[in-house]
C-alpha cells in the first residue's frame, strides 16, 4: 500500500465525528426493502447474496468491486469502506475513524516482537483483543469490519522494511502463528484442538486478511521496487518456504480474505495469475471469501510495467485471474468498458460480487441493527485494563534476551545509587509502535519505566539521548552521554532503528546500527567504571549487526526488544529488574554486515556453492551468523531430555514417493488415500521433559527441530522446525510435552518438481543442545 497514502491517513483519520454504524435490512427503514429475500434472516446467506445480486444493475454491481463501495440507495445498502487495518491493534487505516468515545485502541508489539513469544495462546488472545475493539470502534459507527491482516510474508532477507510486521523467517512458525491469530480475529478463543471448521465459522467477529500472496519480501532496494520487481521463485521454493503460511492461513485458520502482491513471479504479476489465485487459493486451498489486490496493484499492472496493454486488458486480466476486489479505483472506472469490448463476462462480476457480499452477510451488515452478535460491543471494551495488560504480557514474552555476562542482569533495586538511561530510543514513544499503528491507550517509554518502575526515585535517574535522532548524523551529543555515564552505578543504552531506517518502501542497505550509533554505544562503554553494569537494549523490526557489543566484555548484558508497543517501556523495566524473567526466542536469525553482498533481489532459499551463493534463513544459509533463528537465554537454566522417542520408523510404502504434488507450481500436497492412511498409521510421538534447574520461574519456549539424512545435501534443510511449545515452570519444576510427528508432512522434504519425499535412514531430532537419531524405512 501506498506509504505516502499511509502518511496523509495518519493525518486525517484520528479527528472529526461519526454517526453510529447504519445497516442494510433496517426494520425501522423502508419496510419494503427490509422485506425482501435477501433481508430475511431465516433464508440461507447464499440465497441471501444470490437475491440481492439478481436485483443490481451491471452499473450498482461494478461499484461494490472496489475497497470504497458505493451505496445502493434504493435497497438502503449504505456506502462501505473494505480497507481496514488490525496488524497489531486497530490501526489508523481508511476505515477507521479515532475520535468521539474512542480515542484510542491497545495497541500491542509488532509481530516480529510477538512472534517470539512462540506462544499461540497469546496470539489467539490478541488477536481476540483486536477484534473486539474493532467491532466496538463499529459499533460507534467508527470503523469498517474487514481487516487487512496478517502480514505472513516471509523474512527471507533481513534487510526488508516491512520485517517488523511478519512473525519471521520461518514457514512453520508463520503458518502456526496466522492460524492463531486469523481465529483470535474471527472467531475468538481457539487452543488447536478444535476441528477446523469447514466453510468458515457462519458468522464472523471481524473478517481477516491474509497477505501479500506471494514472493513479496521486497519493497525498495538499489534500483528495485516491488511495483516493478519480478521474482524469480522456483517451484521447490513456492511449495517448502514462501506458500505454506498462506496454505494454513486458508485451510486451517478459514481466513475470509487473501490480498495478492504488487510483484511479478516468474513473469506474471500475482493478482493476474489465474493458477495462483483461482487453481490454487480457492479451488485447491478452499478459500471461503474474497480475494482483494494490494492498493494500486491493478493499476501497476498497466501504468507502470505494462503487462497489460490497455487499462481494461488490465481489469480483464485481474478479474479473469479471480480478483474480487481491487483496492484502487481500476475496477469501478473501467469494468464497464471492459465489459463492452467482450474482455469480461458479467457473470464474472456476479461471481466476485457473490464472495464479497457474502462475507458482508457473514459480519452481520444485512442483519438489522438489533440481530447483531456482538452488538452490546461499546467503549467500555476498548482500551480496558485487561487489553493493555495484554499488551504489556505480549511485550515481556516476546523480549529476547541476547547476552548476559556474569549473570549482571538483573538489576536489584537498591543495589545502585545512580542509574544512566542513554540512547536516541530511550525515550521513545510513538517509535515503539512500529508501523500500521494505531492511537495508543497510553505510552510507557523506557525512560518513563526505568524511573516509575525501576528506581521509583527520578534524582537518581540521569537522562542524555547522545544522539538527536536514530540517524546519530553526528558525534556532538556523545561527550553528554559519556560524562553521565561516568557517574552512574549501572546504564542502559536504548539504541536501534525507527521507521526512518525501515518501513514499508523502504528497505534497508546495511545492517549496521545508523549513524555514530556504534561510536555513542563503545563510547559509553569505556567511561563507566570497570564492574558497572552496561545493559544495551536494540529496539528495532529487522535484525541488527552488533557482533562489536557481542564480543565486548564491557557490554554485560544486551536485550531485544523490537518495537513493544505502547507499554514497551514498562516491559523492558520489569526485565532489567527482574520482575519477569525473559524468554522470548528471535524469529529471524542476525547476520553480520558482511551478509548485504548478497544481492536482495535473489529469491533463491538453498545455497549454490558454485557461485559462492549461501542460501537463505536458518534453514539453508551457510554462512556465518551472529545469532540462529531460535536464539534466546533466560534468568534460569532449563534442561532438556527426550523421554520417549523412537530409534526406529517404518513406513510401508517408503520405496515410492509417498507424497506427491499435483505437477503445478500450486504447491498443493496431495497423497493418495491408500498413501495417506499409511502415513497416518505411521504418525508417533516425541516426549521430551523440560527442567527448570535455577532458582527463578519462568517462560521456556521449547523448539523442536529435525535434520534429514544428508542434510543440506541435493536442497535438503540442514534442520527445520517441527514444532513448539510454551510452558511456565517453577523453580526446580518439571514437564513433559508429548509432540505429535506424521512422518509425511513433518519429516519429508521438497524436491525440485514441488513434489514431497520422506528419505530413508538416519533423521535428527534436535531441542535446545540435545539430540536423538532415529531411522525411517520401508
Amino acid at each position: 500500500m501506498f506509504y505516502v497514502l499511509w502518511n496523509l491517513i495518519l493525518l486525517l483519520r484520528v479527528c472529526g465525528d461519526a454517526t453510529k454504524q447504519s445497516y442494510a435490512c433496517d426494520p425501522r427503514g423502508d419496510t419494503a426493502i427490509s422485506a425482501l429475500p435477501f433481508c430475511d434472516r431465516s433464508l440461507t446467506d447464499e440465497d441471501r447474496v444470490e437475491d440481492l445480486l439478481s436485483r443490481l444493475t451491471v452499473r450498482e454491481k461494478i461499484t461494490q468491486l472496489v475497497n470504497t463501495a458505493a451505496n445502493v440507495s434504493r435497497f438502503g445498502i449504505p456506502a462501505y469502506e473494505w480497507w481496514g487495518e488490525g496488524l497489531h491493534g486497530v490501526a489508523i487505516s481508511p476505515s477507521v475513524n479515532f475520535g468521539g468515545e474512542v480515542p484510542a485502541a491497545t495497541s500491542f508489539p509488532q509481530p516480529i516482537l510477538t512472534a517470539g513469544s512462540f506462544n499461540t495462546a497469546l496470539w489467539n488472545s490478541i488477536g481476540q483483543v483486536v477484534s473486539t475493539e474493532g467491532r466496538a470502534i463499529y459499533n460507534q459507527g467508527r470503523s469498517g469490519l474487514t481487516y487487512w491482516s496478517p502480514n505472513i510474508n516471509i523474512v527471507r532477507d533481513p534487510r526488508w522494511g516491512r520485517t517488523q510486521e511478519t512473525p519471521g523467517e520461518d514457514p512453520k512458525l508463520t503458518s502456526i502463528y496466522a492460524v492463531y491469530f486469523v481465529k483470535g480475529l474471527q472467531e475468538g478463543h481457539y487452543d488447536g484442538s478444535q476441528t477446523p471448521n469447514i466453510g468458515g465459522p457462519k458468522r464472523l467477529k471481524i473478517s481477516a486478511c491474509c497477505k501479500h500472496f506471494t514472493a513479496h519480501d521486497l519493497d525498495n532496494w538499489k534500483g528495485y521496487d516491488r511495483n516493478h520487481f519480478d521474482a524469480k521463485v522456483t517451484i521447490q521454493d513456492l511449495e517448502d518456504t514462501y506458500n505454506p503460511p498462506f496454505r494454513s492461513c486458508v485451510e486451517d485458520g478459514r481466513s475470509s480474505s487473501l490480498m495478492c502482491s504488487y510483484n511479478r513471479v516468474n513473469g506474471v504479476p500475482t493478482c493476474a495469475d489465474y493458477n495462483f489465485l483461482t487453481e490454487t487459493v480457492r479451488n485447491t486451498w478452499g478459500l471461503d471469501g474474497y480475494i482483494v489486490s494490494d492498493c494500486d496493484a491493478v493499476k501497476v499492472m498497466h501504468e507502470s510495467i505494462d503487462y497489460a496493454f490497455t487499462a481494461e486488458d488490465a481489469v480483464a486480466d485481474a478479474l479473469n485471474a479471480g480478483l474480487d476486489l481491487n483496492c484502487g479505483s481500476y475496477l469501478s472506472t473501467y469494468t464497464q468498458s471492459a465489459i463492452g469490448v467482450g474482455k469480461v463476462n458479467s457473470s464474472r462480476i456476479d461471481a466476485a460480487l457473490y464472495n464479497l457480499f457474502l462475507v458482508r452477510m457473514r459480519l452481520g451488515m444485512f442483519d438489522g441493527p438489533t440481530n447483531q452478535t456482538y452488538g452490546s460491543l461499546g467503549p467500555g471494551d476498548v482500551c480496558s485494563d485487561a487489553h493493555q495488560e495484554l499488551a504489556v504480557e505480549a511485550a515481556r514474552q516476546g523480549i529476547v534476551l541476547l547476552k548476559n555476562r556474569n549473570q549482571t542482569l538483573p538489576l536489584y533495586r537498591g543495589g545502585q545509587t545512580t542509574l544512566a538511561v542513554i540512547g536516541p530510543n530511550a525515550n521513545a514513544s510513538h517509535v515503539m509502535l512500529g508501523n500500521y499503528a494505531g492511537v495508543p491507550c497510553k505510552y510507557i517509554t523506557p525512560l518513563q519505566g526505568l524511573v516509575l518502575l525501576g528506581i521509583g526515585d527520578y534524582d537518581k535517574v540521569h537522562y542524555a539521548p547522545g544522539c538527536l535522532d536514530t540517524a546519530c548524523a553526528d558525534i556532538d551529543h556523545i561527550p553528554h552521554a559519556t560524562e553521565v555515564a561516568s557517574r552512574a552505578d549501572a546504564v542502559v543504552l536504548v539504541v536501534g532503528l525507527t521507521q526512518e531506517q525501515e518501513a514499508e518502501s523502504h528497505d534497508r542497505k546495511t545492517l549496521l546500527l545508523p549513524g555514530h550509533q556504534q561510536d555513542l554505544i563503545s563510547a559509553v562503554a569505556g567511561s563507566v567504571l570497570p564492574g558497572r553494569p552496561v545493559v544495551l537494549v536494540v529496539m528495532s523490526g529487522g535484525p541488527v549487526d552488533i557482533s562489536f557489543a557481542k564480543a565486548d566484555s564491557r557490554i554485560q548484558s544486551i536485550l531485544w526488544v523490537g518495537y513493544p508497543g505502547q507499554a514497551g517501556g514498562q516491559a523492558i523495566t520489569e526485565i532489567i529488574f527482574g520482575d519477569h524473567n525473559p524468554g522470548g526466542r528471535l524469529p529471524v536469525s542476525w547476520y553480520p554486515e558482511e551478509y548485504t553482498h548478497i544481492d536482495m533481489a535473489d529469491m533463491r532459499m538453498r545455497p549454490d556453492n558454485s557461485s559462492g551463493y549461501p542460501g537463505r534463513t536458518y534453514r539453508f544459509h551457510t554462512g556465518p551468523m551472529i545469532y540462529p533463528f531460535g536464539y534466546g537465554l533466560s534468568y534460569t537454566t532449563f534442561a532438556h531430555q527426550f523421554a520417549s522417542a523412537p530409534s526406529a520408523v517404518t513406513v510401508p510404502t517408503l520405496q515410492e514417493q509417498v507424497c506427491g504434488s499435483d505437477g503445478g507450481p500450486s504447491g498443493k500436497l496431495l497423497c493418495s488415500e491408500k498413501d495417506r492412511g499409511t502415513c497416518k498409521n505411521s504418525m508417533f510421538t516425541v516426549s521430551v521433559i523440560v527442567q527448570n534447574l535455577g532458582d527463578r520461574g519462568g517462560n521456556h519456549q521449547v523448539l523442536l527441530f529435525s535434520s534429514p539424512p544428508r542434510a543440506g545435501v541435493n536442497g535438503a534443510p540442514l534442520k527445520q522446525l517441527l514444532d513448539f511449545q510454551s510452558v511456565y515452570l517453577s523453580p526446580g519444576a518439571q514437564r513433559e510435552l508429548v509432540f505429535s510427528i506424521d512422518p509425511c508432512r513433518h519429516l519429508s522434504r521438497v524436491k525440485e518438481d514441488g513434489s514431497h519425499l520422506l528419505d530413508a535412514g538416519a533423521h535428527i531430532f534436535r531441542v535446545g543442545a540435545i539430540k536423538h537419531s532415529f531411522s525411517i524405512g520401508a
